[in-house]
């Protein structure tokens, strides 16, 4: 496909590192100090999925995070690290792609009632999406260079 400006896959291009930079501040805007000293983020959370309503959050929540809250602090604040800079390199980017989706869900779920987090999540799976099944890593990416994903 041809444009004006861009091919189509290099218009995939610039989305996928756009996203990536997106994810990447939403890393960089985190308070790590807070995160992982003081437990900020998951006692956050704890208190959304506490009033949530949908009790299997409530349940999910107090089964996988509440018991290591330190250990999932940084499985958050480095997932969205590993998926930034994934897609930005274009660097395992299908793997980077899914996680992505999984974390949008799982802020989009637990995030259910802030209208404001849900256009944000939403617009990132759909980006996501369109990444994943156009296979958005075939320009500008470690991927191509090296031939993974082909």
């Amino acid at each position: 496909m041809q444009t004006i400006w861009l091919t189509g896959a290099e218009w995939l291009a610039v989305l996928r590192i756009g996203l990536g930079l997106w994810w990447l501040e939403s890393w960089r805007h985190k308070d790590k100090k807070g995160w992982f000293e003081r437990g900020t983020g998951i006692a956050w959370a704890a208190a959304v999925a506490a009033k949530h309503r949908w009790n299997f959050v409530q349940g999910g929540f107090s089964a996988v995070v509440a018991p290591r809250p330190k250990v999932m602090a940084y499985v958050v604040v480095c997932a969205e690290l590993a998926v930034g800079l994934g897609l930005v390199a274009g660097l395992l980017t299908p793997i980077a792609l899914a996680g992505g989706i999984v974390l949008n869900l799982l802020y989009l779920v637990l995030m259910i009632h802030d209208w404001a987090e849900q256009g944000q999540n939403a617009m990132m799976i759909l980006a996501s999406v369109v990444l994943l099944f156009a296979m958005g890593w075939q320009t500008w990416s470690l991927d191509s260079l090296w031939g993974l994903f082909l």
